[in-house]
């Protein structure tokens, strides 16, 4: 009894009280009348409260989202399908979802008659502007009567997930070199017989060392062939994404960190459509997505991994190895010293090709919070014999990928007649 009444509303509190002292008046001064009007009075609140109280027993609800995975910017369509399975038939029933800010406002739908073992379906959209692991619910039901006496809330669905995976622009063509797509830097990947490590070999240019002569290849091709000394190539690439809250600007779906997430999402869509496998690590070196051996790969897993990546609290780029595995790198990377970018080539070797993205994040701030010198940082990378270029907010991600290309091809010729010094 003390959970029906407290349904009640101020409204029909007061006129239970009214009642009652109703009643007691009708005692006090021996009206039988009155007491008839007070005995009206009580039973009115008490009965609705009984039968709101079974109404809303008697509720099932649903909830559909297609499609569940959207990108940033994108569109997905609810449904909820509230059933009526008790006796009575529900009035005045007020159905609400629980929304997060980011998706937009909280969707409230009044149903005023919904018959008994009968059903109805509403619908509302969400656009999300931020990447995210998203829930949306819990939905709940107010049910009321007519006279507004009683109301009570109930919870008719849980939650459902709502993944919000960064945008992905498309890229024309992947840059020119070894084992991204296009084009061949001039290196022969060889199998120089059991017992013998892979030989990467190229033709032989001026200056190069006499001692690195790799004279199998050249009687083979009757073309001198010049030795180069790298790990053994395990094909793939590797796109690391610096996720440092230190090293980005601004705020929002227009920070810079969204821009290099949505732009490493895109490289490793763009990379699996030519087939290729990728690995997605961290400025850490943490592995987010390793494609499987077998050749299958996945958009799904990559994308899923960056929308429920969050900034990181670290302030310093820390890899304790070759952050691409011996694979070629495509780098990712916000606001970075020389220092910092030192632990980063470390352990990258001159032979393996390796490519960055260096983002100015002092333009995605509009010089409020002025980051490192992007300049610095790509003379540093160039001098190690990484291609290197820079974006800013007005640069299109197609142009700045293209421009990647060029600088990747440019440095080809340079990184492997280095390898060997």
């Amino acid at each position: 009894m003390r959970g029906a009444l407290s349904g009640l509303t101020t409204r029909g509190r007061c006129l239970l009280a009214a009642g009652v002292a109703a009643a007691l008046c009708s005692v006090v001064l021996n009206e039988r009348d009155l007491l008839r009007v007070s005995v009206f009075v009580v039973a009115l609140p008490l009965l609705v409260t009984a039968l709101t109280s079974a109404t809303r027993v008697g509720l099932q609800a649903r909830r559909y989202i297609a499609p569940v995975r959207v990108p940033v910017g994108g569109r997905a369509e609810v449904v909820l399908a509230v059933r009526s399975t008790g006796r009575l038939p529900t009035v005045g029933l007020l159905v609400s979802d629980g929304v997060p800010y980011a998706l937009g406002g909280k969707p409230r739908f009044l149903i005023e008659r919904l018959p008994r073992h009968s059903g109805t379906q509403l619908q509302y959209t969400v656009r999300p502007m931020l990447r995210g692991i998203q829930a949306l619910g819990p939905l709940k039901a107010t049910i009321s009567d007519p006279f507004g006496l009683a109301e009570y809330e109930r919870e008719l669905a849980g939650t459902s997930r709502l993944v919000v995976v960064p945008r992905v622009f498309p890229l024309s063509s992947a840059p020119g070199g070894s084992g991204l797509g296009a084009g061949d830097d001039g290196s022969h990947r060889l199998s120089a017989g059991q017992g013998e490590d892979d030989a990467v070999v190229r033709p032989y240019r001026q200056g190069d060392d006499l001692r690195k002569v790799h004279w199998r290849s050249t009687a083979k091709r009757d073309e001198m062939m010049v030795r180069v000394e790298e790990s053994p190539w395990r094909g793939g690439t590797t796109v690391l994404l610096d996720h440092r809250a230190h090293g980005h600007r601004g705020g929002g779906a227009d920070s810079s960190l969204e821009w290099a997430v949505s732009f490493a999402a895109s490289v490793c869509v763009h990379l699996h459509r030519y087939g290729h496998q990728v690995r997605l690590v961290t400025e850490t070196g943490t592995v987010l997505v390793s494609d499987t051996g077998d050749g299958g790969h996945s958009d799904a897993a990559v994308l899923d991994a960056l929308a429920a990546l969050q900034p990181g609290h670290q302030r310093e780029i820390s890899c304790p190895a070759d952050p691409g595995g011996g694979q070629e790198l495509i780098a990712v990377l916000g606001s970075a010293t020389p220092d910092e970018l030192g632990r980063l080539l470390r352990f990258r070797s001159r032979g393996s090709r390796s490519l960055a993205v260096l983002l100015d994040t002092g333009a995605w701030s509009r010089g409020e919070q002025p980051g490192a010198d992007p300049a610095a940082a790509a003379a540093l990378l160039s001098g190690a014999g990484w291609g290197v270029t820079v974006a800013t907010p007005d640069t299109p991600m197609n142009r700045v990928w293209a421009n990647l290309g060029r600088t990747g091809s440019r440095r080809d010729g340079t990184m492997i007649a280095g390898a060997g010094t």
